[in-house]
C-alpha cells in the first residue's frame, strides 16, 4: 500500500506542476475526448479556438459551422452539409465537438458586419483535437447562407492501425452483453462460451484505454459506445496480450450541451429481461453523466462426449450427457463528473459498479464401459451441479487532460482503482447404478467446495505528446499497475458419520501480488508521402505468490524487457496507402496457470497450474494496403506473420490426483520452444447504395507449434473464417440487419492465457491434444424501427436462427481419443424498447443573424 501511495502523490504532483504553467486560455468548453491515457475512441474530432477583431478584441455570438462536401444524388452537383454548429461565447471563444474524423471539412465563420472566414481541415486519429488560436474577422457585412443538417455515423470505420466498431448501428446485440457485440466485431472470433480470439490467439481486453478484469458478460452491451481492434499496438500501448493484439471497449460518455438520455428495456425468449437508464447534463464548466443496466439472465447449454482412454488397464469408453441451466441477475452502473477547468483543460472523476450473480446447475449422465476385457460389468451414474456464484466489483479514475497552444501538443495522467470480490460454492452429488439406466443405486458420493477472493487493481499512467521539430512529434509516458489477489477455495467430501471433512491436499488458498513499471517513448515524421514511426518500451515486472495452507511461495522477476516498435507508412496516391509494421510483446501466465492446485471439479478435464512458466514473447510483422473508393468504399488488405518463444500450452500429464488420492490425467502448463502463424485478412466498408451498407471480413491463417514434449505439438492447419455484416434502410423509420459468421476445420486452441474469459463449463475437451473444431457458421437478424424522430426505438434480434453455431471437437492424444459437441441459447428472440430524450441548444439554426439573444456552446 505504501508504494500506491507514494506513486500516487508524485502522479497529483505532476498534476500540479502542469496546471501552474502557462496558462491553456480562456474559460469554456473542453476537448470532447478522453480525459486520461492515450486516446484510442478515434471515432470523433474537436475543433476549437478564438475570433478576434483586427484590434486583438474578441467577438461574441459568431456563427461557426463545419460543413462537409457531400454529393446530390439528383443533380449530381457538389454541396456543402452541415456536420456541427455552434456560435462564439462573448470573449471570443468558440469550440465544436463531435466532429468525423478523416473527412474533409470547411470551418465557416459569420457574423454581421464582418467578412466571412472559411478554412479546409481534416481531422486525423492522431490529432482530434484540434487547437486553430485566434481567427481574425474583418469589418464586411455578408448574410448567412442556409445549410441543411445531415449527419449519421459509420457501421465501421477503417483505418491503417486500428477497425472501430460503431455498437450503436449494431441491431442484434442490443440488449445483450460484450460477448454479443463482440461476435459482429471485424477480426474477432467467439466461441459459443464468450471466448475470444483474434488471428488464433487471445488478444488484450481493455475498456476505456486501460486493462480490466470484467469479463464480457459482466459488460452490457447497451453501455458500449464503440469497439476498437487493434492488431499490431504501437510501443505506446501496454505490452501485455501477446501478438493477438488489443480489443478496446469504449464505454458511453455524452459531452452535449445541455440534458439528453434514454430508457432502455427487453425481453426474451428464454425468460431473460433486461432495462437500463443512462442521463447526461452539461451545463458552462460541467458535465454529469450517468448510466444503470440491470439484466436477468435465462440460460442454457447442452451437449455430449464420447471418449475412449487409451495405454490403461482396462481401457474405457465413456459417452457422457449433460443440460446446463443458468439463472441470475446482473447491475452495471456508471457515473461521471467532467470539470472543464479551461478550454484546454479537462478534470474528471469517473466511478463505476457492478453486482452479478448466478445459480448454474448441471445434470450430466455417464455410461461407462471397459474395452476388450470379457466380463467386465459396465456403469452408469449421474451428477447434478449446483453452482451459486457472486461478483462485485467497483472502480474509479481521475484523470486530467491538457493541451497546449501547439498544436499537437497534450498531457494526460490518470489514476484508476479497481476492486472485485467473489463466492463460488458448489455442490456436486454423483450417484452410481448398475449397467444402465434404472438400475439399483451401488454408490453415492457428495462434494462440495467453498471458495471466495478479493483482488486490488491499481494503475497510474502519464503520456506527453508534442513537436520535436516540423513535421516530427514526440510521444512519450509512464505507467505502473499493480495488481494484489487473495483466493480461499476449500474441497470437502461427505462422510455418513462424520459430515462434510476437509480435504487438506485440494485446498487452494493463496495470496499473490504483480507489478508491472513501463515507460515509453515513439517518434514520427513524415518525408513527403512517407511517414514513419519508431518508438521503443521499457517494462519491468515481478510475480509473487504463496500457498498459505503450506506456506509455499513461488514467483519470478524480470528487470527490464524491451519491446521495440516500428511503423512506415507510403501514400501512393489515388487514396492509397501501404504501411509495414514490426512490434515486439508479451503475454505473461495469469495466476490459473502459476498455481500449483489440482482441480478436479470437472471429471473429464482435471487441471492444475505451474508456478514454473515463463513469460512468452511475440514478434509480429504485418504489411497492409488500405484504398478509398468513391461514396465512403474503403478495401483494408494485410498479411501478417508472428513467432512466439516460451509459448505457454497446456500439456498432460499421469499424476495423482490430491481429491481422490488415484492416479489420472491432469492438464497442465508448460512453455513450449516456438510457434509461428502466417496468415491474411481482408476487410471491406461498401456502401453498395444510398441505403445499403456492407462490411466484410476474411481471415486466413495457419498455426505450427515447435516443441521438445510430446502430446503438444499440433498437426497444422491452414483455416480460415468471414464475418459479413448488411444493413439496409428500408423506409419509414425501418433498419434491417443481416449478420453471418463462418468458421472452417481449424486446431483446437493451444491455451486460453486470458484471465477474463468466461471458459467453458464441465465438458470441454482436454486442448493439450491434437485435434480440431469442426465446422460451423451462424446467421443473426435484427429489425428496428423508430418513432417519432428516432425518439422511440423498437428492436426485435433473432440470434442463430438456423440453429448452427455449434462446438463441435475432435480430440486425440497418446492417453484417449475424444468427441465432444455442444449448442447454447440457439434461435434467442429479444425484443428491445429504447426511448431518447433531451433538450439542447439548436436555436443558432432558427436564426438568419447573430444578434438573437441567447448563447451557444
Amino acid at each position: 500500500m505504501k508504494k500506491v501511495l507514494y506513486i500516487g502523490c508524485l502522479l497529483l504532483w505532476s498534476c500540479v506542476l502542469v496546471a501552474q504553467g502557462p496558462p491553456g486560455g480562456p474559460g469554456g468548453p473542453p476537448p470532447g475526448g478522453n480525459a486520461g491515457g492515450p486516446s484510442m475512441t478515434g471515432m470523433t474530432g474537436h475543433l476549437y479556438g478564438k475570433i478576434i477583431d483586427s484590434s486583438g478584441k474578441g467577438i461574441g455570438k459568431v456563427s461557426v459551422l463545419v460543413l462537409q462536401p457531400k454529393k446530390d444524388p439528383q443533380s449530381g452537383t457538389t454541396k456543402n452539409v452541415l456536420v456541427k454548429g455552434g456560435s462564439s461565447k462573448n470573449n471570443g471563444d468558440f469550440s465544436i465537438e463531435d466532429l468525423p474524423v478523416g473527412k474533409s471539412l470547411t470551418l465557416s465563420i459569420t457574423a454581421v458586419g464582418y467578412a466571412s472566414l472559411t478554412q479546409d481541415i481534416t481531422l486525423t486519429p492522431a490529432s482530434s483535437d484540434k487547437d486553430l488560436g485566434n481567427l481574425t474577422l474583418m469589418t464586411v457585412s455578408k448574410d448567412l447562407q442556409e445549410v441543411t443538417v445531415t449527419a449519421s455515423k459509420p457501421f465501421m470505420t477503417l483505418d491503417m492501425d486500428k477497425k472501430v466498431f460503431n455498437v450503436s448501428k449494431d441491431i442484434v446485440s442490443s440488449g445483450g452483453t460484450g460477448v454479443d457485440v463482440m461476435k459482429n466485431v471485424p477480426s474477432v472470433n467467439v466461441d459459443i462460451d464468450g471466448n475470444i480470439t483474434m488471428r488464433g490467439a487471445a488478444p488484450q481486453l481493455m475498456v476505456d484505454g486501460l486493462p480490466t478484469t470484467l469479463t464480457l458478460d459482466e459488460i452490457p452491451s447497451d453501455a458500449i459506445e464503440s469497439v476498437e481492434v487493434i492488431t499490431n499496438p504501437s510501443a505506446k500501448y501496454d505490452a501485455s496480450g501477446g501478438g493477438a493484439g488489443i480489443l478496446n471497449i469504449v464505454l458511453k460518455k455524452n459531452k452535449k450541451t445541455g440534458y439528453n438520455g434514454s430508457v432502455r428495456a427487453n425481453v426474451d425468449s428464454h425468460g431473460g429481461l433486461g432495462g437500463g437508464a443512462s442521463l447526461n447534463a452539461r451545463e458552462n464548466k460541467f458535465n454529469l453523466s450517468a448510466d444503470i443496466n440491470a439484466r436477468m439472465m435465462r440460460d442454457w447449454a447442452k451437449g455430449s462426449t464420447e471418449r475412449t482412454t487409451l495405454n490403461s488397464t482396462p481401457n474405457t469408453y465413456i459417452d457422457q450427457h449433460e443440460l446446463d441451466t443458468t439463472k441470475g441477475g446482473m447491475v452495471f452502473g456508471r457515473l461521471g463528473l467532467d470539470y472543464f477547468i479551461t478550454n484546454r483543460t479537462t478534470l474528471s472523476l469517473t466511478g463505476f459498479a457492478m453486482y452479478h450473480s448466478s445459480h448454474a446447475t448441471s445434470a450430466i449422465t455417464m455410461n461407462t464401459d471397459s474395452l476388450y476385457t470379457a466380463g467386465t460389468v459396465a456403469q452408469y451414474s449421474t451428477e447434478h451441479i449446483n453452482a451459486p456464484q457472486t461478483f462485485s466489483g467497483r472502480g474509479a479514475t481521475l484523470a486530467m487532460k491538457h493541451l497546449f497552444t501547439q498544436d499537437k501538443q497534450e498531457w494526460t495522467a490518470n489514476a484508476n482503482y479497481f476492486s472485485g470480490n467473489s463466492t463460488n460454492n458448489s455442490l456436486y452429488v454423483t450417484d452410481t447404478y448398475g449397467a444402465e439406466a434404472g438400475s439399483d443405486l451401488t454408490g453415492s458420493q457428495l462434494q462440495k467446495i467453498v471458495g471466495s477472493g478479493n483482488d486490488q487493481n491499481y494503475i497510474f499512467q502519464t503520456d506527453y505528446t508534442g513537436p520535436l521539430w516540423p513535421k516530427a512529434t514526440l510521444e512519450t509516458g509512464l505507467r505502473a499497475a499493480i495488481q494484489d489477489r487473495l483466493n480461499l477455495y476449500s474441497n470437502y467430501d461427505y462422510y455418513t458419520d462424520s459430515g462434510y471433512v476437509l480435504v487438506p491436499s485440494a485446498a487452494s488458498n493463496y495470496k499473490s501480488s504483480s507489478d508491472v513499471y513501463a515507460a515509453y517513448a515513439t517518434v514520427s515524421s513524415s518525408i513527403k508521402d512517407f511517414t514513419y514511426k519508431v518508438g521503443l518500451r521499457a517494462e519491468s515486472s515481478k510475480y509473487h505468490g504463496t500457498l498459505l495452507n503450506v506456506g509455499e511461495s513461488f514467483g519470478n522477476k524480470y528487470p527490464i524487457s524491451l519491446f521495440p516498435s516500428l511503423f512506415f507508412s507510403e501514400k501512393l496516391g489515388g487514396d492509397q496507402e501501404l504501411q509495414l509494421s514490426y512490434t515486439r510483446r508479451v503475454n505473461r501466465p495469469n495466476f490459473n496457470q502459476l498455481v500449483p492446485y489440482t482441480d478436479s471439479s470437472n471429471k473429464l478435464n482435471i487441471t492444475q497450474g505451474n508456478p514454473n512458466l515463463v513469460p512468452e514473447f511475440t514478434q509480429s510483422v504485418e504489411l497492409s494496403y488500405m484504398k478509398t473508393f468513391d461514396r465512403s468504399n474503403t478495401l483494408l488488405g494485410s498479411v501478417y506473420y508472428k513467432y512466439t518463444d516460451h509459448l505457454i500450452s497446456n500439456y498432460i500429464i499421469e499424476d495423482t490426483n490430491a481429491t481422490t488420492g488415484t492416479t489420472t490425467l491432469i492438464n497442465t502448463y508448460i512453455n513450449a520452444n516456438y510457434s509461428s502463424t502466417v496468415g491474411a485478412e481482408l476487410t471491406s466498408q461498401n456502401a453498395l447504395t444510398k441505403w445499403w451498407d456492407l462490411s466484410t471480413n476474411i481471415n486466413l491463417y495457419h498455426s505450427v507449434i515447435h516443441t521438445d514434449s510430446a502430446g503438444v505439438a499440433q498437426l497444422a492447419l491452414w483455416s480460415w473464417f468471414g464475418k459479413l455484416n448488411s444493413n439496409m434502410r428500408l423506409g419509414d423509420g425501418f433498419t434491417l440487419q443481416v449478420s453471418g459468421m463462418y468458421q472452417s476445420k481449424t486446431n483446437l486452441p493451444v491455451s486460453n492465457s486470458n484471465g477474463n474469459q468466461p471458459g467453458p463449463p464441465n465438458m470441454q475437451s482436454q486442448n493439450a491434444s491434437q485435434g480440431y473444431i469442426k465446422p460451423f457458421y451462424a446467421v443473426d437478424l435484427g429489425l428496428k424501427k423508430t418513432f417519432m424522430q428516432n425518439k422511440i426505438a423498437v428492436t426485435l434480434s433473432w440470434n442463430d436462427i438456423f440453429r448452427s453455431r455449434i462446438q463441435d471437437e475432435y480430440s486425440y492424444s497418446e492417453y484417449f481419443v475424444q468427441d465432444n459437441r455442444r449448442i447454447k441459447d440457439p434461435q434467442l428472440l429479444r425484443l428491445n424498447f429504447t426511448y431518447n430524450f433531451g433538450k439542447v441548444d439548436v436555436s443558432l439554426f432558427k436564426r438568419k443573424n447573430n444578434n438573437t439573444e441567447g448563447e451557444t456552446e
